[in-house]
């Protein structure tokens, strides 16, 4: 089958609080390690009122404090908005208490605007840094070297698992020629996923970290038990992003009836574009779309968002996708998952 993870950002629903969607996160977390999934992962995003991961490390200990296998990990950190001593001694200090168990993704977007930018007191073309600041810290997790004056404590030593993740063909090439796994946000920004596919495989370079391409694919799955259920659920997201686009940003709204959904042609036009990789359906429906997406990209892992108004239809939804992920086998001989971590 093809594994499957969890990409949360901790949303929080119309109606409630940021306390109730941490909450709700362990719960999910809890659920997913029963069922079955590989990783949990969280994403950092700043200043925006339907998300309550921004302090992406300190929701991670919440997290891997109440599970015991899963893995969990930042999908990811964004690295210009940071000092790469801080994170390596935060993922660090994460690695020493669960050790074995958690991962740093890093991406090069700030995952916010420039005024959010300025109050985080990092410099809007920090991103032009980003390689450097990736070898840098992946420096902090090596063992000590003589002399090394400044060093990650906790941290050196510890080699925490580092992906690159992207929407675009930098992010591929650099976890290519750095050797890491690479993880692309397609399920928000599909554009240039194949062609990532093709660049990272084709270009990437053995490391002592992985010895061969690991390529993890973000997919929307919004299920339940009927096709009209799932598409009811998924105008939340639907509405979200139109939220988002037109500046707007809000908490998760609630579902409404699809022909309720009030969308301009441009809007209906971005969706289209934004949310091309999302699978939503009953049970038969996510096989058949989890198929096609391997089956187009080769992907060696998906990591499923389920950005849904109700907690427990969610919990459901990701109960269904990975039912539905045991039909689906891998189209190559598949990685040993181990060098990924």
């Amino acid at each position: 089958m093809i594994p499957l993870s969890v990409l949360d950002l901790a949303p929080i629903v119309e109606g409630s609080d940021a306390a109730q969607a941490l909450r709700n996160s362990l719960d999910l977390a809890r659920h997913a390690e029963r069922l079955g999934y590989q990783r949990f992962w969280l994403a950092e995003h700043h200043g925006m009122p339907g998300i309550a991961s921004a302090a992406t490390a300190v929701v991670m200990a919440h997290i891997a404090g109440g599970t015991s296998t899963i893995r969990v990990g930042a999908g990811g950190i964004m690295l210009p908005n940071h000092s790469p001593l801080v994170v390596a001694e935060q993922f660090g200090t994460l690695a020493s208490l669960y050790p074995d168990r958690i991962d740093l993704g890093l991406g090069r977007a700030p995952g916010s605007d420039q005024i959010v930018a300025r109050a985080l007191r990092r410099p809007f073309d920090a991103a032009d840094t980003f390689q450097q600041d990736v070898a840098e810290l992946m420096a902090y997790f090596a063992p000590p070297r003589p002399g090394q004056r400044v060093q990650a404590v906790p941290g050196t030593g510890l080699e925490v698992p580092i992906w690159i993740l992207g929407s675009s063909l930098y992010g591929a090439q650099l976890a290519a020629q750095l050797g890491l796994p690479f993880a692309f946000a397609s399920h928000f920004a599909p554009a240039m996923l194949l062609d990532a596919a093709d660049v990272y495989r084709s270009q990437f370079r053995p490391s002592e970290r992985l010895a061969q391409p690991y390529f993890m694919v973000g997919v929307n799955i919004v299920s339940a038990d009927t096709d009209a259920e799932a598409r009811y659920l998924f105008t939340s997201l639907q509405q979200a992003f139109v939220n988002l686009r037109n500046g707007r940003p809000s908490r998760l709204p609630p579902p409404v009836d699809a022909d309720a959904l009030q969308l301009s042609p441009m809007d209906q036009m971005a969706l289209a574009q934004m949310l091309a990789y999302s699978i939503v359906g009953a049970p038969e429906v996510v096989r058949r779309g989890l198929e096609e997406v391997v089956g187009q990209t080769g992907a060696d892992e998906v990591i499923v968002a389920s950005q849904i108004f109700d907690h427990a239809a969610r919990l459901r939804s990701y109960e269904i996708a990975i039912r539905a992920a045991a039909d689906v086998e891998l189209p190559y001989h598949p990685v040993d998952q181990s060098e990924a971590r």
